[in-house]
């Protein structure tokens, strides 16, 4: 089966506190403002060890979704929209890098 998820990689905030303070007040994924997402694979990792030294990353976030298009309509929507926006908004280090990742899935 391949779904599709959003991936949000937040660089290195300025002030860590202050990114935590919004991000998880707001920033995670809310179900009201994402439709057609699945609330189930949402995922949350803070970046704690790179080879390079200093991850560059603070933290990623991914959002699963069935279907490219149930992403789409989900990036197109008013909510979709204000939650990248917001994204954005809040990513102190520079603009968080946001990929699209087509993942099949199979049982063994």
């Amino acid at each position: 089966m391949t779904r599709v998820k959003l991936i949000v990689a937040y660089p290195q905030p300025k002030d860590v506190e202050a990114f935590e303070a919004v991000y998880q007040e707001r920033a995670r994924p809310h179900g009201d403002l994402q439709p057609g997402r699945q609330d189930q694979d949402r995922r949350h990792q803070d970046i704690a060890v790179s080879t390079q030294g200093r991850p560059q990353f603070y933290c990623i976030a991914e959002v699963h979704f069935p279907s490219m298009e149930a992403l789409q309509r989900c990036a197109e929507s008013p909510g979709g929209k204000e939650t990248l926006a917001h994204a954005a908004k809040i990513s102190s280090g520079g603009p968080p890098v946001i990929m699209i990742a087509e993942e099949d899935t199979f049982t063994f």
